[in-house]
């Protein structure tokens, strides 16, 4: 295919555009993989305007963020000469421009989404482009998943393009029915890596201040500084703002700013002088920021970690991987030749990661399963993703969505599950929505939604009652649409915005949202248990230290005890009534440290206490649950055996591995585990520790045992030998040489046939004693010791014990335990 006459300029995608036409003119997808710098996020769609089997159809392009949807629809609107709206628009969160005459669209993954479940037959849509597909975002394997589901079922006609650099474009080919793979080289200029190294020890700011006022004398051209989010861009900016040349400006650029803002920063700087941007990894692709020819890589990044046991998303700050370190490298060789100053030594690069996981495997999934849900699909096996959702991040957002009554047991969607679908929100914030404007407090819902989805809206401090209070009162642009995205919200849920949004509501509606981080002081100022079981903390000098109880939003960090961002206080009031339902009342029996029983009735929502009270005659199954469990903790070889009773379990521990199969096992480890078993009902009446005793495990395990087992016990594990002098000599099952006595010889003269247990089946291991109890011998053959190595024995054991009688024949001599009378 030609190019349109339109471009003003050639671009390396240009020669891959008849394969790439020819490809969807001949079959419904294809996978574009491009070099960074083809230009395929702003010719393709434009390219593919004049495709005949288009129509009028209008073709949809997906970025994973907002600024890079606007850049490209203004890019594609200029070369056309028109202005954003008309032949090229866009539509992003908080901002659309589109027009009648739209034909190319630029949406963001999640706007796709919303598309898509609204609309699952795509009228007027003849083709979805998914630009980056490499990033795989959570939205853009979602949208891919449903928009091969509506061409497989509704739309054969309709075309799907995933492009990217970087992408494994086999697996997504395979994925796409076998589909052809079209390859372009990119343009871009020669880039110089410089490795500065880092100190670990230090912190990232200063480093990166240092590695820009060294780039600003050695090099010419404006600067891009990849830093891991708005913090650390804060912080770098107040350390260069008083040191910078006249001549330069900083310019912050993350997606918490307003389209403004963001759009500034990627604007040229003005000619003479030089531009700083500060940017998150937003700047990594899709943009091409003019006048940039230097990039400064923190070699670091944020990204969110979600952590089903405890239902939060933790950003965590990590190495990045090579792929995006070298996206970022690239970005200072894509309008001439660069330098990319690298915070880190060369040879570390090569441990670098290849890759980021898929955003599938570390998200929560709760609006995943929401959507899927909506659109009918209770199992993700039976859509096509190319990486399907981990189990237990999934079975936790069925589980949530349960607990919301988003969905029945079935795992279909309920009235109230299609209610929070309609919301283009999380389901924890789509339900406090619906459930606060159920209740009139609409409208105060929805400016914490806001807040909670748009970080450091209503500023930092972590008091959300605060933050309600300045969104209020916030005159700025980013502030009047996020008040206007809230008011659209509560129509959507069925409320008027009318009235003022109440900050000392949050605690009560936030509760509703995150139920499971309720919080509950726990002693030392500022600490925090969570109805989930995990700890949380407020810096002391907070006012909200003080709290007897908190809603928490948002945590960060790892440890056990987690720093609160986000919180409202509640009180025991709003919890009672609100999750009546969920509020247990049960008795909890423990042990103090001296062993005694010690019992409380106590109300609890979770691991939120909200009652505690003693009672002095608790329920006998608990006090005897807690008192196995402690004997279990101080282990079973701790309790008062006697010598006959441990000799006696040996016995039968022998018993059961010689064959005797319907024995139970006698072990330490074994009558740990079924210590309630065993031990249980002979613990009633039983207070103390101390109270269980000797007697009392004799009888438990005699009543363990089989009806018949002392019988056989004595019969085939006898506790003693009886030698023939009447001497009851006891038998030690225990030893490692099985079944074993110690006696003196002179005990055993007489006897011909070696002494056995089990039957005569196992003979018994005999250590031979002299007169003065000092072993001569080992032996399991006395018949054969007699008539053997007796003779050795003898003459040796002769000399030393003269007064001792040492037989020619033992076996036919009389045995004795008595030595000869002194002559």
């Amino acid at each position: 295919m030609a190019v349109p006459r339109s471009f003003k300029a050639p671009l390396p995608i240009d020669a891959a555009l008849p394969e790439l036409e020819q490809a969807l003119a001949t079959g419904s997808n294809a996978v574009l993989v491009a070099e960074p710098g083809a230009g395929k996020t702003t010719r393709v769609p434009l390219a593919l305007l004049d495709a005949p089997w288009r129509g009028d159809g209008k073709i949809l392009m997906l970025e994973p963020r907002r600024l890079a949807a606007r850049a490209a629809a203004r890019r594609m609107a200029s070369e056309l000469g028109e202005s954003v709206g008309q032949t090229v628009g866009y539509r992003v969160r908080m901002d659309t421009k589109v027009s009648s005459r739209t034909r190319i669209e630029v949406i963001t993954e999640g706007v796709f989404t919303r598309l898509i479940l609204d609309d699952p037959e795509l009228n007027g849509i003849a083709a979805i482009l998914f630009d980056e597909f490499h990033e795989r975002s959570l939205d853009g394997d979602l949208g891919l998943a449903l928009a091969l589901d509506v061409q497989s079922a509704l739309r054969e006609d309709l075309r799907l393009l995933p492009m990217s650099a970087t992408i494994d474009a086999a697996s997504v080919a395979d994925l796409l029915g076998g589909c052809p793979v079209i390859e372009s080289k990119g343009r871009s200029y020669p880039v110089e890596t410089r490795y500065l190294g880092r100190k670990p020890q230090e912190r990232i700011e200063p480093q990166v201040a240092g590695a820009i006022r060294r780039a600003l004398s050695e090099e010419i051209g404006s600067l891009l500084v990849f830093l891991p989010g708005q913090g650390e861009i804060r912080r770098v900016e107040e350390l260069l703002s008083a040191r910078l040349p006249a001549n330069c400006t900083l310019a912050p650029l993350y997606g918490a700013l307003d389209g403004k803002a963001q759009d500034a920063a990627i604007r040229p700087a003005p000619e003479g002088t030089r531009k700083i941007v500060l940017a998150s990894a937003i700047a990594q692709t899709s943009l091409t920021i003019e006048g940039i020819r230097v990039v400064i890589d923190s070699g670091l990044a944020r990204v969110p970690r979600y952590e089903p046991q405890t239902g939060l998303t933790r950003l965590e700050t990590v190495r990045v991987s090579r792929a995006s370190a070298d996206q970022r490298r690239g970005r200072a060789g894509r309008t001439e030749p660069g330098v990319c100053y690298r915070l880190w030594d060369e040879a570390q690069t090569v441990s670098l990661p290849a890759n980021e996981n898929p955003e599938m495997l570390e998200a929560d999934l709760s609006s995943f399963a929401l959507d899927l849900a909506a659109w009918g699909v209770t199992d993700p096996a039976a859509l096509p993703f190319l990486t399907p959702p981990p189990e237990g991040a999934w079975s936790e957002a069925v589980t949530l969505l349960k607990a919301l009554h988003g969905l029945d047991e079935a795992g279909h969607l309920t009235d109230a599950g299609k209610a929070l679908a309609k919301l283009p929100l999380a389901p924890r914030l789509a339900h406090m929505l619906q459930e606060g404007t159920a209740r009139g407090e609409g409208l105060t819902a929805a400016y914490l939604a806001a807040l909670l989805s748009d970080p450091g809206l209503g500023g930092r401090d972590p008091d959300l009652r605060d933050q309600i209070r300045r969104l209020r009162e916030d005159r700025s642009q980013r502030a009047r649409d996020s008040r206007a995205m809230a008011e659209r919200w509560l129509k959507l849920a069925g409320g008027t915005p009318e009235g003022s949004a109440d900050p000392d509501l949050a605690g009560s509606l936030l509760a509703l949202a995150y139920p499971d981080r309720v919080a509950q002081a726990r002693g030392q100022r500022g600490r925090f248990r969570l109805a989930n079981g995990r700890g949380a903390e407020l810096p002391e000098e907070h006012a909200l230290a003080a709290s007897p109880f908190l809603v928490v939003a948002d945590i960060q960090g790892k440890a056990a005890n987690g720093r609160i961002a986000l919180c409202a206080p509640v009180s025991r009031e709003d919890i009672e009534t609100d999750f009546a339902n969920d509020i247990v009342e049960e008795d909890d029996v423990r042990l103090e440290k001296d062993g005694t029983i010690r019992a409380r009735r106590i109300r609890r929502f979770g691991e939120v206490e909200l009652e505690s009270r003693p009672i002095s005659n608790p329920d006998a199954s608990a006090v005897e649950l807690a008192l196995v469990r402690e004997l279990k903790r101080r282990g079973i070889q701790r309790l008062p055996w006697t010598n006959d009773q441990i000799r006696w379990r040996a016995r039968i521990d022998y018993l059961r591995k010689s064959g005797e199969t319907d024995l139970p096992d006698m072990s330490d480890a074994a009558l740990t585990e079924n210590l309630s078993d065993w031990l249980g009902p002979f613990l009633a009446g039983k207070t103390s520790v101390a109270s269980v005793d000797a007697a009392c495990l004799g009888d438990a395990l005699t009543a363990w045992l089989p009806f018949d087992m002392p019988q056989r016990l004595d019969r085939l594990a006898p506790s003693h030998f009886t030698a023939p002098t009447g001497s009851r000599v006891p038998i030690d099952y225990g030893a490692e040489a099985g079944p074993s006595i110690s006696i003196r010889v002179q005990e055993l003269f007489g006897l011909a046939t070696h002494p056995s247990v089990c039957g005569g089946r196992i003979p018994l291991t005999l250590e031979l004693l002299s007169p003065a109890q000092r072993p001569i011998q080992i032996t399991r053959d006395l018949p054969g010791f007699w008539a053997g190595s007796w003779t050795d024995v003898k003459a040796d054991m002769k000399g030393r014990y003269p007064r001792h009688p040492w037989p020619d024949d033992p076996s036919a001599a009389e045995a004795t335990r008595k030595a000869k009378p002194r002559s």
